[in-house]
Formats: structure tokens, C-alpha cells, sequence
């Protein structure tokens, strides 16, 4: 038999296995059928072995769901403002007549007036609510116009302060709930659209971060109809708040607390903020009532499925469930074993334990295998051990654009204050970062998430000639000398200039001091690399890819990077 066709085999056998195992593990997975007669004692259930329970232990997923781990989507009709005259008097409709009612009950003066300018435009506006997000935390805005509009282009807008709610259908006719988030800012339109060859692009946009929170979204377990009772309810927050505490008030307490008898609320752990799924599945991972003996017996049989490929990636998970000396050394063995999936799950699971032996192999994953990335970036961003930190510095400076980008976000994840990472804010637009890292130079640029521009490397300089445009407003002219003139026109005022020199730095600080935008700085820049007046590499949105397959051949390459890399150059 060929090495290929074993290959295929073993591969084979692993996808009919986890399917298998995923059936034990989840009781929700699609497919999979618990027992047909459940006992409903709720003393008689806690001493049954079922979903969840294959090694004696009964887990939180056999007799629990997770509750609030979907994504809330909210929206409103809004106003843009700011336009050159590429906006409209929006016709008669129910979005017309809604925005007039908030302007009036705004007090805006002259509200028909301001509906009516080429400089404004009636738009739709939408953001999803990530599960877990509390009051106060930001997301992403999707802005558009109407399918029936003369507004030819968003660019340069700012989209006024709006309240965003659900919306249902009721009785035949949409029904907005309460206000549950707040959202304002700048429109970032793709900065390679125009007009003649992209006019669907030029009235669509996003505004990065420019969504509010003004509510908390609740996370929680509930109990299966078949297990609901108080004294159930009470045991599975007991061993769920026995694993996880935080602080409230500076006072410690656990993180679970029955409601009723069907609902346990779950307060987030701070290790998990960024990663509300893999926290749930910890959770659900906890056993709810076992003796120290059947303890000892569930982590021998979680030793040896660690150590198997098939089963690694969940017996990891319950090993960090139990946590404490005995599921360490485990999964430290765990960690230096010969299978690579095998030590990358057990350092995924060590990193959320904040052990120091998990970053050497979680670090050596980020680079070598795309699959990983996500994941190791996620579990080195959780921890708190300098090791990390160190770890993640030395990868700012590699080749791959999506491990340098991808090393950042985690450093400046765990390590807000870190001077290398800190950064700073241009005049409120967007976070800019200016790193003094080895590797070859390297501008990153986001159109999703949060306006962040990163400068890998000291020194990046434009090459003369050159004529940009950054926004509607802006002209970057370096046409003459070696000195760029940034200029900002308006109808309304006289023309503003900037001269600078050639450098990255001095031009995008040129444009925010005239008023530009963080989609106008990215708009100069995507421009500037597509004239070939910007040597150093341009990446946007260059994070790790989700749902990539591992590599199992014997050359690895750290070049699958998605087309998210733009013109990178060098």
C-alpha cells in the first residue's frame, strides 16, 4: 500500500472517529441521539452515565446547553452627512418618514432642509452582537443605502449618532425593540472603488468599531427539560464556580449562579473575554459531582486519549476543565509528544492554564502550521506568563504578513500597555502604531474589527513622483522636489497645506492635522501601493484564516497566506 493511500486511510479514520466522539460530547451536535428513557429523579440522573459521561464522570453537557451564544443582529435607518454632493433627497417611504420622526425628536432644526442637501444621504445601517459583549464594548457597523437611491457614493461620510435595536416582524408589520446599542462615525468605503466601474461598492461601506454596546448580553446554561430541578441547578453552578472564580467589587466569587431551576447565569472569566466559545466549552467540559477516586480514573483514561490524535483535541479541553497539578503534567506530556495535533492541543489547553510550557510549541505552531494560527495566537493572548509576551515580539519580525499581523494583535491583547505595541490615538480616528521591529518593512491596514494602521519597521518612505487622493477632500501632491504638499479643499473654506517630506509618517499625521479620516489614510495608501509609490509591503486584513485543514505532509509552508494580502511587494 502506497504511503498516499495509508495517509488517506489514517485521515479517514480520524474524520469517523471525531464525528463519533462529537456525538458523545455534544448532545446538540446534529445527528447524534441521546439515550430514548431518561430518568427524571434528578437523584437518579446525577448517577447515570450518558452524553458526556463516557468516563463515569457526568459533565455540564449532558444534562446542559449553552444559552446567549448567538449573534444578535440590530440596525436602524440612519443619516450620512459630510458628503461631496454625492448624496440625495431621499423619495416619500416609511425610511424617510422614520428619520424625519428621530430628527424631530432630536430637535434638529430644519430637519427637511438637511434631508434635502446633495450632502447628506438616508442609509441602513446594521451591526451583530457578539455573545458575551458587555456595555461599553465596540463592534463593527455594515452602512448602505437603500435599494432604490441616487446617492452615487458614500465616500467621505460620517454617519450620525443612531440608536440600533431588533427587529421583528409582528402582526405583519416591523416592530423595533429597545435600543440596545448606540453607533457614529466615519464610512470607510473600499478604497479601490469608483463610480463608473464599481458603483454598487461606492454606496455600501463600514464604519470600523462605530457600534456601542449599551446593554450586556447575558451568557448562561440551561438545564434539559429532562434534568430541570433547584438541586440540580445548585450542584452544576457549584462545580462550574469550584473551576472558575473572578472578582466583582474586589470581592471573589464564582462565575456561575442558578437562577431557577432551568437557568444558571455564567459571568465571563477574564482569560476567555476573546474567546466566549472555547469558554463554553470548558464549562460544559466540568464534571459535576465525582469522587477523588473516579477523579483519578478519568484522568488516566484522559492520558492515553490525550496522546491519540483522534481524541486529543477533546481530551484536552476536559484535562483544562479539571485543572489543578494532575491535568498539567498531562497534558506537559502531552506537549512533547511526537504527533504535532497532539501538542498543539495540549499546549492550547496548558496556555489557558497560564503554564509556561506551552508557548514554545504554541509559538512554533503559529509559524509553521496556517491551520494553528488562529487558535495559538487566541491561547498566547490569554496568558499572562512574560514567556508569551517574549515569544510573540520575535514573531513580529518574520516573513509571513498574517504571523507578524496575527503576533501584534496578541501582544497588544495581553499587553495593552506595553510600549512597543501602546501606540497611540490620531486624533481620536484611529489607533496608530509604529513599531521598531526587524523584518522587511511591512503597513498594515484594517477594513473590519477596529481603524488601526501598524508600521512594521522604523523608516518607510513614498517614492517621487507621485499624486494621491485621500478622500474627496485631500490631495497628497509630490509631483515636484522631494517635498509632498498635502492639500485639503472645501467649497465652503479656503484650501489648507501641509509640506512634508517623503516619509509614511509625516504624511498620514499630515492628513488627520487637515481633517482626512482614517478611510482617507487608508485610501492614500492602498493608491500609493497600486501606483508602485509605496516600496514597502501593504497587507490588509492580514489575519489567520479560520478553518484551514493541517498540513500532514512532510514539507510545511509558511506561504498560505488568503487574498486578503494586498499587492505586498517585497
Amino acid at each position: 500500500m502506497s504511503n498516499q493511500n495509508r495517509r488517506s486511510q489514517s485521515i479517514s479514520r480520524r474524520a469517523v472517529l471525531k464525528a463519533a466522539a462529537l456525538c458523545v460530547v455534544s448532545p446538540l451536535a446534529t445527528g447524534c441521539m441521546g439515550p430514548i428513557f431518561r430518568p427524571q429523579s434528578p437523584d437518579a440522573a446525577l448517577s447515570t452515565i450518558e452524553d458526556g459521561a463516557l468516563d463515569g464522570s457526568q459533565l455540564v453537557s449532558a444534562v446542559a446547553h449553552p444559552y446567549g451564544m448567538n449573534f444578535v443582529k440590530v440596525e436602524n435607518v440612519a443619516l450620512v452627512t459630510g458628503l461631496a454632493g454625492t448624496g440625495e433627497d431621499p423619495a416619500p417611504s416609511p425610511q424617510r418618514a422614520a428619520l424625519l420622526a428621530e430628527l424631530n425628536r432630536r430637535e434638529i432644526a430644519n430637519p427637511n432642509e438637511i434631508l434635502s442637501s446633495p450632502n447628506t444621504a438616508l442609509v441602513l445601517v446594521r451591526g451583530y452582537l457578539r455573545p458575551g459583549i458587555q456595555a461599553g464594548d465596540r463592534f463593527d457597523i455594515e452602512v448602505r443605502t437603500p435599494s432604490r437611491t441616487d446617492t452615487t457614493s458614500l465616500r467621505g461620510g460620517w454617519l450620525m449618532e443612531t440608536q440600533l435595536s431588533e427587529v421583528a416582524v409582528l402582526g405583519g408589520a416591523l416592530r423595533n425593540g429597545h435600543d440596545i446599542a448606540v453607533c457614529q462615525g466615519a464610512i470607510l468605503v473600499d478604497p479601490s472603488a469608483d463610480i463608473e466601474n464599481n458603483p454598487a461598492l461606492m454606496v455600501q461601506g463600514r464604519v470600523l468599531n462605530g457600534g456601542v454596546a449599551t446593554k450586556s448580553r447575558q451568557l448562561g446554561l440551561i438545564l434539559d427539560h429532562s434534568h430541570q430541578s433547584i438541586r440540580l441547578s445548585q450542584m452544576t453552578a457549584k462545580a462550574v464556580s469550584d473551576r472558575f472564580h473572578t472578582y466583582v467589587d474586589g470581592r471573589r466569587t464564582g462565575v456561575a449562579t442558578p437562577q431557577t431551576d432551568e437557568y444558571i447565569e455564567l459571568i465571563i472569566h477574564p482569560r476567555y473575554k476573546d474567546n466566549i466559545g472555547r469558554y463554553m466549552r470548558v464549562v460544559r467540559s466540568i464534571a459535576i459531582r465525582e469522587s477523588a477516586q473516579q477523579r483519578l480514573d478519568r484522568l488516566k483514561l484522559l492520558e492515553g486519549q490525550l496522546l491519540d490524535p483522534v481524541t486529543s483535541e477533546t481530551a484536552a479541553l476536559r484535562l483544562e476543565a479539571i485543572g489543578g497539578a494532575e491535568a498539567i503534567e498531562i497534558l506537559k506530556k502531552g506537549s512533547l509528544a511526537s504527533d504535532s495535533e497532539v501538542r498543539f492541543y495540549a499546549a492550547e489547553a496548558l496556555a489557558y492554564l497560564d503554564v509556561t510550557e506551552a508557548v514554545e510549541p504554541l509559538a512554533k505552531a503559529a509559524t509553521d502550521e496556517p491551520a494553528y494560527r488562529v487558535a495559538a495566537f487566541s491561547a498566547l493572548g490569554a496568558m499572562e506568563d512574560g514567556a508569551s509576551s517574549e515569544a510573540l515580539t520575535k514573531l513580529l519580525g518574520v516573513k509571513s504578513a498574517e504571523t507578524r499581523y496575527g503576533a501584534f494583535r496578541a501582544l497588544s491583547t495581553m499587553a495593552v500597555v506595553d510600549p512597543l505595541v501602546r501606540g497611540e490615538s490620531l486624533n481620536g480616528k484611529f489607533r496608530y502604531h509604529r513599531l521598531d521591529v526587524g523584518g522587511p518593512p511591512m503597513i498594515h491596514v484594517t477594513s473590519s474589527h477596529r481603524p488601526e494602521i501598524v508600521l512594521f519597521g522604523p523608516d518607510h518612505q513614498f517614492k517621487l513622483p507621485l499624486v494621491l487622493d485621500a478622500g474627496p477632500r485631500i490631495l497628497v501632491n509630490g509631483l515636484k522636489g522631494d517635498k509632498i504638499t498635502v492639500s485639503r479643499f472645501g467649497p465652503n473654506n479656503p484650501t489648507e497645506q501641509r509640506i512634508v517630506s517623503a516619509n509614511v509618517d509625516e504624511v498620514i499625521r499630515a492628513i488627520i492635522d487637515l481633517g482626512g479620516d482614517y478611510p482617507d489614510v487608508v485610501q492614500m495608501l492602498r493608491k500609493a501601493k497600486e501606483t508602485g509609490a509605496l516600496p514597502s509591503r501593504y497587507c490588509e486584513n492580514a489575519l489567520p484564516e479560520v478553518g484551514r485543514t493541517p498540513d500532514r505532509s512532510d514539507s510545511k509552508s509558511d506561504s498560505k497566506e488568503g487574498a486578503h494580502l494586498v499587492a505586498s511587494g517585497g
